[in-house]
């Protein structure tokens, strides 16, 4: 569980609902029947058309210097050898034999790296454009997509890709240019015995494809029960504390076992189905190649074949042979790299429910807080179409006016400040910022408009400097340490091990959690906009620290607008005027004396926190 500082407990006015979340993953779509979907890497890779190029020249060089060695091979065998030549003409024949392996060598490490860092480099374009379209993402998509999933396919499918395209497609390029090669000198040297064997090799290949279809499929399946094990695991060690207090971790292990187990079952049904698929290639393969041996050996047997044409024509249906088994074994690497692409476009292809609009005109920058304009609102969430999030909201903030949102659990609060933020769009009604409707503002230019801090505050892996700063990275040292000041947070960061150097740990676990609430705070004063939202950024204070960092948001918010979502009554009764909802309406607003006298819904509430308020108190001095 969060640690927080020592606190005098109150119960809340309200409590805040959270944000509405689906389980459902990105939908899969059907497995494709062939490695088409590589086609889809190809914008990655034109952009370096001049590797690609080098490559396809090394590449040609390497195939060349492969099928140069048996015509080498049958002139040492005919010429140094048959013929019995001298100690001198037979080392000019090794020669050339060790001159077409230093060739083949050369091109061959030539290609090695060329390709090598085409895969490398293709491979991290994809991955940083996928993560960085992932951030514009509205809060609908990491509503209904696992974060766990998401790092799969960052990771395991780019890894997939990398595979092929740095190195299986450029070691099936070869085989397909080598064997090629060899066919042709082989129809050349004894038409009717390819034919044969050629024959042979075509009954290899269309079962070999019929059966990578289905290795294709596997690979998909194997693919997405490593994501679901991911996503499992993220998602429990991000709540670590939470399993450890509720001594879970027996029944989280079970569960991510039988996630693995889920996986590996599938891993083996895939393997199961491409080992199938090797040995039958390996099995014909070697049948096509003992058929041409055969059919040599009854050649030179009738004198119609030399020796060394022999051992040139069994190095060529070596060459033809080993490079189908190659082939076979490659469609294997396309299809599971092709099924990494599927889900790796699924992601690119994701647009966003809410679009910016760079090309509009922004509004000036307020120089004493926004205008904000709530015009009939209303809003529903996707996951909950038959109950309104919002209905006919209208109401007005002035510049520097500070807005307290009150109510009930899911009244609405915290839905106002993602329509504000825009990580939603209303179903009617609009919101103007200083004049515009924020719909017609660039994302960017309104989130600088808006400052946030949420009751649970985000502390990234980082230094207690770099967290501050992450409101503003240009901001001086000086400016973040004046920040920090403002939010009570600099006394807490000079005693720790290294001051502002110090690194927080991830999400912060070294602060407590009224630390990590006055770290947001400093950032969000840091970022100096003209709005700010509050969602009970006091809530892990303890009074004192409460008392401090409240007088330092009255400094901060001070010629700003500020909407803050109140749950306790001494926040509530500084506000310039107070909201209140109750299913998602705006049912009251007014000062907190003029909501009193009403004795409605807030005045129910205030009742009850004053009871409660003194009923701790007695207990306390009891």
């Amino acid at each position: 569980m969060q640690s927080q500082d020592p606190s005098i407990s109150q119960e809340p006015l309200i409590s805040s609902a959270a944000p509405p979340s689906a389980s459902d993953p990105i939908a899969p779509r059907r497995p494709a029947k062939n490695p088409n979907a590589l086609k889809r890497l190809w914008p990655f890779v034109r952009q370096y058309k001049w590797a690609v190029a080098m490559a396809g020249v090394f590449l040609v060089l390497a195939a060349g210097a492969t099928l140069a060695f048996p015509w080498a091979l049958k002139t040492l065998i005919d010429q140094g050898l048959a013929k019995q030549e001298g100690r001198l003409h037979l080392a000019e024949h090794f020669l050339e034999l060790f001159g077409v392996a230093s060739a083949l060598a050369l091109f061959s490490a030539a290609r090695f790296y060329t390709v090598s860092w085409l895969g490398e480099r293709i491979t991290a374009d994809v991955r940083n454009t996928v993560y960085a379209h992932v951030l514009k993402q509205s809060a609908e998509f990491f509503e209904t997509t696992q974060s766990g999933e998401i790092l799969s396919r960052l990771t395991n499918d780019t890894t997939l890709v990398q595979t092929v395209v740095g190195s299986s497609l450029s070691m099936g390029l070869r085989n397909l240019v080598m064997g090629t090669g060899a066919l042709i000198m082989l129809i050349w040297m004894n038409p009717l015995l390819m034919l044969q064997v050629l024959g042979l090799l075509i009954l290899v290949v269309w079962p070999s494809m019929r059966m990578g279809r289905r290795v294709r499929s596997l690979s998909r399946a194997s693919q997405d029960r490593v994501a679901d094990a991911s996503a499992l695991a993220s998602e429990v060690l991000n709540a670590i504390p939470v399993v450890q207090s509720y001594t879970a971790e027996d029944r989280e292990s079970k569960r991510f076992t039988e996630s693995t187990q889920f996986a590996f079952i599938t891993a083996v049904n895939r393997t199961k189905a491409r080992a199938v698929l090797v040995g039958f290639i390996i099995m014909a393969t070697s049948a096509a190649l003992l058929w041409g041996l055969y059919e040599g050996t009854l050649a030179v047997q009738a004198g119609t074949l030399s020796p060394g044409e022999l051992g040139q024509t069994i190095v060529y249906v070596i060459l033809l042979a080993s490079s189908a088994a190659v082939l076979g074994e490659v469609y294997g690497d396309l299809l599971r790299a092709a099924g990494a692409t599927e889900r790796l476009m699924e992601l690119l292809e994701t647009r966003s429910s809410i679009n910016s609009n760079p090309s509009s005109k922004e509004p000036v920058w307020p120089l004493s807080g926004s205008v904000v304009r709530i015009q009939n609102l209303c809003f529903k969430y996707p996951s909950r179409p038959n109950q309104w999030a919002l209905k006919d909201l209208t109401g007005t903030a002035q510049s520097g006016q500070t807005i307290a949102i009150v109510g009930p659990s899911g009244a609405g609060k915290s839905t106002l400040f993602s329509l504000l933020l825009r990580f939603h769009d209303p179903l009617s009604g609009h919101i103007e910022m200083d004049g515009a409707r924020i719909n017609e503002i660039s994302l960017n230019a309104l989130r600088n408009r808006i400052g946030l801090v949420p009751q649970e505050p985000v502390v990234f892996s980082g230094t207690a400097m770099d967290n501050i700063r992450y409101g503003r990275i240009d901001a001086t040292t000086e400016e973040v340490i004046e920040a920090a000041k403002a939010a009570f947070a600099d006394e807490f960061i000079q005693a720790l091990p290294n001051g502002y150097d110090t690194f927080l740990g991830e999400r912060g676990v070294r602060l407590s959690g009224g630390q990590r609430q006055r770290i947001a705070i400093a950032r969000a004063i840091l970022k100096n906009p003209p709005l700010l939202l509050l969602d009970e950024a006091t809530s892990a204070l303890d009074a004192h620290s409460e008392r401090v960092v409240q007088e330092a948001l009255n400094t901060a918010m001070k010629n700003r607008t500020t909407f803050v979502i109140a749950h306790r009554l001494a926040t509530v009764q500084q506000a310039d005027c107070i909201w209140v909802f109750d299913q998602g309406r705006l049912c009251e607003q007014g000062s907190h004396t003029e909501l009193l006298a009403r004795g409605g819904l807030y005045a129910g509430l205030a009742k009850l926190q004053f009871n409660l308020n003194r009923s701790q108190e007695t207990a306390t001095t009891d």
